[in-house]
């Protein structure tokens, strides 16, 4: 399954790399195995490996499953707070630097010379939008005009950070990521705004974030109804609200499911009291 992004169609399904540590090589390799061409990292070591999806990229292309073309890598700058000691920059330098830093850093750990998507991942502070992250953006805005970026996105970001950043940024984002609940209808006011703006929303977080909600005997009853796994019905119903589904998955056959949801769709009343589950 496709989404449009501006003129541009892209997988609907992306593949997280998050918390993968040493496995994180063997699992990508299985998920463009299975059939993922979409792959989101970020260079923050204490969460992410990005180095080793750079090496399943590469051995993906040395054995001629994929090309370069084939894939949609989408990685991230992370504040020094989100970070451990093995940051990709120096904390020393100015944050436009640190921006250039990380992403040449990006470059050799995915082993390629440009970048899909570019995301600030999480805005500096709460809960505005502050001159720290307009340095930032710019710095980005800059990669994206010099061509080595095709995308820019920003991730853990609430409404009025969003509202500020539509309003003034030169470059407008392309994506939006963030942990999406039931419980907030689904991240609603952020969908909202992107909807309004032609913004992608990236949901991650669909299934651990909402376990509670659904276990919801209407849930099961969807399931049994199309006879598709709880994870396929909840990925169903993100894609027909106008979500890219992120899916973080360790097991092939997991991988290959989720991949799986274009051959049935969920009516209009089922969307609506997925969206109202909470």
């Amino acid at each position: 399954m496709k989404i449009t992004v501006g003129s541009t169609s892209i997988p609907a399904m992306m593949y997280g790399t998050a918390w993968k540590e040493e496995q994180t090589k063997s699992l990508t390799i299985q998920a463009i195995q299975s059939g993922f061409r979409s792959i989101d990292t970020a260079n923050q070591r204490k969460h992410y490996y990005e180095a080793a999806v750079g090496e399943a990229v590469a051995e993906m292309m040395a054995q001629e499953v994929v090309s370069r073309e084939d894939l949609f890598l989408q990685t991230k700058y992370t504040y020094q707070r989100g970070q451990d000691h093995r940051l990709p920059y120096d904390p020393q330098a100015t944050f436009p630097e640190q921006v250039q830093q990380s992403f040449l850093s990006s470059l050799e750990h995915l082993q390629t010379s440009y970048i899909d998507s570019y995301v600030l991942h999480g805005p500096y502070s709460y809960p505005q939008f502050v001159d720290i992250d307009w340095q930032v953006w710019h710095a980005m805005e800059e990669l994206h005009q010099e061509n080595k970026v095709r995308f820019l996105g920003v991730s853990n970001v609430n409404s009025e950070q969003l509202r500020t950043l539509l309003s003034k940024a030169k470059v407008k984002p392309s994506f939006v990521q963030n942990r999406c609940f039931a419980s907030a209808g689904w991240d609603y006011d952020v969908r909202q705004l992107c909807r309004e703006h032609s913004v992608v929303y990236q949901g991650f977080s669909l299934l651990t974030a909402n376990r509670r909600e659904l276990q919801a005997p209407t849930i099961q009853d969807l399931c049994d109804k199309y006879q598709k796994t709880l994870p396929q019905i909840i990925f169903r119903f993100s894609i027909q609200l106008g979500m890219l589904v992120l899916t973080g998955t360790t097991n092939e056959q997991h991988m290959r499911q989720d991949l799986k949801i274009d051959d049935f769709s969920l009516t209009e009343d089922e969307v609506a009291l997925i969206e109202k589950i909470a």
